[in-house]
């Protein structure tokens, strides 16, 4: 092993995902082997990149019964695209949106928001002051939420706290529709009609999908 200057911690897989791990290898691999070995020498070729939450309840590939090498999954705290901004610095975002739309060219990108968010939570906190740990420039978190001060702007008039934060939800997709536009190589190939964008929300209680229609500015049921 090579010297290293600084020290790293790390520990073995967790006991209880090793019997995971081999029961998985032991049935959908070897029922699936030879596809494994085609998507390993041959590449992936997704049709859809997916932008999703981080959320353990949001399983995007089980939603769509998507197998292996289907989607071209990214996810993050609620969901977010954020404006097209190449200053030179690292966006891990914008990076796999880059990849997914001039490399691996998918044929659609969907955003895919999702009830009871809580970075949307946390947003309409932040915005509304009521989370000021979330202010400080130290927040990763709340540095990211910034995105999506001017989806809780169209949605601040509304009283209700509750319903504030389902219409939040929804902007939250919104948002990300109007920042992949900034993207000129999405809307070239959006254009050139190589690409479609769609805005999903997923209601993890009820198990329901909703889309977006720009054309009435409302998400309606699939």
């Amino acid at each position: 092993m090579p010297d290293r200057d600084t020290k790293i911690h790390a520990m073995p897989l967790p006991p209880y995902l090793v019997p995971r791990y081999r029961g998985w290898r032991a049935t959908t691999y070897a029922e699936n082997k030879i596809w494994y070995r085609k998507l390993a020498d041959e590449g992936q070729n997704p049709r859809i990149m997916a932008i999703a939450c981080c959320d353990s309840r949001v399983n995007v590939n089980g939603v769509f019964s998507a197998e292996t090498g289907d989607i071209f999954l990214h996810r993050n705290i609620a969901n977010v695209v954020p404006p097209y901004l190449p200053d030179g610095d690292p966006h891990g975002t914008s990076a796999a949106l880059e990849y997914a739309v001039k490399v691996l060219r998918v044929a659609h990108v969907i955003v895919i928001g999702h009830t009871e968010c809580g970075g949307v939570q946390g947003c309409q906190h932040m915005c509304s002051g009521k989370a000021p740990e979330l202010e400080t420039k130290e927040s990763f978190v709340g540095r990211w939420l910034d995105i999506l001060r001017p989806g809780y702007e169209r949605v601040a008039g509304i009283s209700d706290e509750t319903e504030q934060l389902r219409a939040l939800e929804r902007e939250t997709v919104v948002v990300s529709l109007e920042n992949l536009w900034e993207f000129p190589f999405v809307r070239e190939a959006v254009e050139a009609e190589r690409l479609s964008l769609h805005g999903l929300i997923f209601d993890i209680g009820a198990g329901t999908l909703q889309h977006y229609l720009p054309e009435e500015g409302r998400f309606v049921t699939v």
